[in-house]
Formats: structure tokens, C-alpha cells, sequence
């Protein structure tokens, strides 16, 4: 079956590739094999240098990247390019501090001389999504390369031409052919992959499902694994916060990327005291959003990034107000060519719905109220999901609390969860395990070896292991 590229915003078929047969990917493995091995020897500097140059066709072709992403799954065309030119600051991140947190750490102990030492482990295979086709692969890819490792894409296969200019930027830059390739395949090749010992380890961004399957196949061959999975993110507002700000970035927060988003705040969580206001402010706006061509610079909201993405979205929608739902606006797929769903907020949510537990991947928000800092805890914890949160407040106690009782791998403060490439991202609980980003994302696929010299004479440590 070929892997086909389809604009979302028309249904139009923009380019077919036949998958990968065997011994295309055999070739793969191999190259990267070899290819590891003399570039994990390669000095931090000409990393860098090729990591750079990585950064500078990035921003220099930004608009083509851009216009590619949008083509191919449906953001807006301004999102688009932003995510190339965060890419490119992913790329100088790690160009200029990888040497620096791969540095071997000295240990005081009872040895002569005794350190931490950092070494890359080898190919490494990531397997990523649509949503961000391009961020999500170089926050993997700058740090991978930068530690010496190799990489191996497996992308989501509605965007493959995405995939291959990624792996063309970086032929580019001049990093040797083997050093990141890009496997089209299905995914029903994974298993396969990450079963070939020359493959160290993987990574993925994605479903539930998706990281179960990727995580259990990977455990089976004792490899290491990152999981970046879903969220259903709370966007939390108390009665001190700067209910402007909050209202205008939750409404943002909600509808980045067309709502599809791990870390868009999906359920607004509101005190009582200000729910009124908040939600009548919130649902005005979202209703005001303008859906449609997301080439056009006057667009908010583009296309669902495929059929059935929009068809699944609907049901949700549908069976939470046949659950009992309020809608408040939206609720219904647009009339016209294209995955177009209109904005839609609801309230007066079921808890007992099974939807209720789901994430939700669109421009759908859901509202809840709540009485005291106590319940909304509570209700921001009642998810299987860990992986953002936002709270908004100007309550010192306030703030405390909902930085240690929050349940998530990241907590914002009175701003929209986002991305950086110097602080760590990830989450906890089913949204996912290890870290991407900052110091600690480097550090994920690298060898930590313990260094341990002792002057002739011997090593007279006593104790146990």
C-alpha cells in the first residue's frame, strides 16, 4: 500500500512513495551501522559546525518548510514557519552546549580519579507524529547527533515529504549520509525494526497504543525507550489571576496547531466565583475564530489533519452532549471540502461518560467549574494523562500547591504550556516516561559509564557492589 501525502485542506492527493521493502531497509540499518562508527568519533566541534549549518537553511528556507508542513497536514501557514525557525533554535541549542553537558563529571571518591563519562549508543530509531512534522523529529535529532548517535526516522505516514526534506536538510548541512535517514514504511514494519540488535534504542511521540506497542516490542530486547504519549492538560484559573490574560490564552492554549496538540490545555477548570465570566469571555472569542485555509494569513484555524481524525473528533463531541454535555458553541463538521470542524467549547461535562476520559485532539474544549483550590486539584488530577498543566493565580500559597500537587511532568504559571529547548519536556502517569529537551534529553541515549582508576598498588575498596 503506498504512503500518500493528502492536503487536508482540499482532500487532494499531492504525492504517493511505495514503503520501503526489506532489503531497502536492511541497506538502511547497515549504513547506519557503519556509518556510527566513525562518526561517533568525530570531535564535538565538527558536530556543531554541521548542527549550525543545520539551523541556517532552516531559517533560510523557512517559508518553503513551512509551506510544506501546511500543505501536508494543515496548520496555519504563519505556525508553520515559527516551527521551522524553533527548529533552527533547537539546532543552535544543542550545537552550543552539547560538549558541555556530555562533559565528563569528576567524582570525589576513594580512587586516584574517578568520573562520569558520556558515550552514544548508536542507531537510534524515532518514530514520530504529524502534529509538529518537523519539531518533533529535530528536538530528537539535534541532540541525537550531537552525542554521536545516528538516527532513523519512521514518520508518521501522512506527511513523507516532511520526512524526506528533513533528512535532505541535514545531508545538506554535511553530516555523512548515514547519519540520519528516513524510513518509509508502515508501521506494521516497527516491530521488525526495533527487533534488529543494530538498533539501540527508541523513541516515540505519539498515542497510547502506539507507545504500549513500541515500549513492549523494545522491552523484549531489553533497549531503552522514550515515550511522549497524550494529554488531557488542565488550564486551571483561580479568582487572583488576570482573568484577560487567562481567558485570551486559554482560548490560544486550546486551538494551537487546530487543537491538535499533546500539550493544548484541553479541560478549563475554573473557580466559581469567576466561571461566569470566564466561560461567556472564552466561548464569545472561540466562536469569532476563523476557520478555513490555513494558507490564508487571516486564518486561525485550519483543516483536521485527516478524515479521519475529523470523523473520530465529531463522535466524541456528539456522545459527550448525548451524555449530557452543554454545548456551548461549535459542535458540528464544517460544510465544505476539507477537515474542517468548527470551534467548539461544552460544559456541564459527565464525568461518568467514557469520553470524558479521553484526550481530546481538536478544537474542543471542555469547561468545568469548581469551588476551591482543593476540588480543582482534584479534577486536574482525574485523568490517566500527566503531561502539562497550566495555573493561573497570583496566590503565593496558591501557586505552591499546584506546583507540588499538580500531577504532570510540567507545571506553568500564569502562561501556556510550551516546548523550550533548555528545559526538559515530558510527562508522567499514561502521557509517557523519559525526557526530551534540555540537559536531560541528551543524556537519554548516551552510555552514563562510571570511571573508576585506581595507581598501581591495587584497589583496596572494601563493601559490597
Amino acid at each position: 500500500m503506498a504512503i500518500a501525502s493528502i492536503n487536508p485542506a482540499t482532500g487532494e492527493t499531492l504525492k504517493t512513495f511505495e514503503p520501503l521493502c526489506d532489503a531497502q531497509i536492511e541497506e538502511k540499518l547497515q549504513r547506519a551501522t557503519e556509518t556510527f562508527g566513525s562518526y561517533r568519533r568525530t570531535p564535538f566541534a565538527e558536530r556543531a559546525e554541521k548542527m549550525l549549518r543545520s539551523a541556517e537553511i532552516l531559517e533560510k528556507d523557512k517559508e518553503k518548510f513551512g509551506r510544506l508542513m501546511t500543505t501536508e497536514m494543515g496548520k496555519p501557514l504563519k505556525a508553520a514557519i515559527e516551527e521551522a525557525v524553533k527548529c533552527a533554535k533547537g539546532c543552535r541549542y544543542y550545537a552550543e552546549n552539547a560538549e558541555k553537558f556530555l562533559a565528563d563529571e569528576v567524582v570525589a571518591t576513594e580512587a586516584n580519579c574517578s568520573y562520569i563519562h558520556y558515550q552514544p549508543i548508536g542507531p537510534v530509531l524515532a518514530i514520530m507524529p504529524w502534529n509538529f512534522p518537523f519539531w518533533q523529529v529535530f528536538r530528537f535529532a539535534a541532540p541525537a547527533l550531537m552525542a554521536g548517535n545516528v538516527g532513523l526516522l519512521k514518520h508518521a505516514s501522512n506527511v513523507p515529504q516532511c520526512a524526506l526534506a528533513i533528512e535532505e536538510i541535514f545531508e545538506q548541512a554535511g553530516f555523512p549520509a548515514g547519519a540520519f535517514q528516513t524510513l518509509l514504511v508502515s508501521s506494521d514494519k516497527i516491530p521488525q525494526i526495533i527487533d534488529d540488535p543494530r538498533i539501540k534504542a527508541a523513541t516515540l511521540t505519539g498515542s497510547e497504543p502506539a507507545g504500549s506497542s513500541t515500549a513492549s516490542a523494545a522491552g523484549k530486547q531489553i533497549k531503552k525507550t522514550v515515550l511522549e504519549l497524550g494529554g488531557s492538560d488542565p488550564f486551571i484559573v483561580m479568582p487572583s489571576a488576570d482573568l484577560d490574560a487567562a481567558v485570551k490564552t486559554a482560548v490560544q492554549a486550546r486551538v494551537i496547531n487546530n487543537g491538535q496538540s499533546c500539550i493544548a490545555a484541553k479541560r478549563f477548570i475554573v473557580h466559581e466565583s469567576i466561571a461566569e465570566e470566564f466561560e461567556q469571555r472564552f466561548v464569545e472569542i472561540m466562536a469569532e475564530l476563523k476557520v478555513g485555509d490555513p494558507l490564508d494569513e487571516a486564518t486561525h484555524i485550519g483543516p483536521l489533519a485527516t478524515e479521519d481524525i475529523l470523523k473520530g473528533l465529531d463522535e466524541q463531541v456528539q456522545k459527550l452532549v448525548s451524555d449530557g454535555a452543554r454545548l456551548l458553541t461549535g459542535g458540528k463538521k464544517l460544510d465544505r471540502p476539507g477537515n474542517y470542524y468548527a470551534p467548539t467549547a461544552l460544559a456541564d461535562i459527565p464525568t461518568a461518560s467514557p469520553t470524558y476520559h479521553e484526550e481530546i485532539f481538536g478544537p474542543v474544549a471542555s469547561l468545568f467549574r469548581v469551588k476551591d483550590i482543593e476540588e480543582a486539584i482534584t479534577l486536574a488530577n482525574d485523568t490517566t494523562f500527566g503531561l502539562g498543566s497550566s495555573a493561573w493565580t497570583n496566590d503565593q500559597a496558591e501557586r505552591n500547591r499546584f506546583i507540588e500537587d499538580i500531577e504532570a511532568g510540567m507545571v506553568f504559571i500564569n502562561s501556556m504550556v510550551a516546548s523550550d529547548p533548555r528545559l526538559p519536556f515530558g510527562g508522567v502517569k499514561h502521557s509517557g516516561y523519559g525526557r526530551e529537551l534540555g540537559t536531560y534529553g541528551i543524556r537519554e541515549f548516551v552510555n552514563i559509564k562510571t570511571v573508576w582508576i585506581k595507581e598501581s598498588g591495587g584497589d583496596h575498596r572494601t563493601g559490597t557492589e
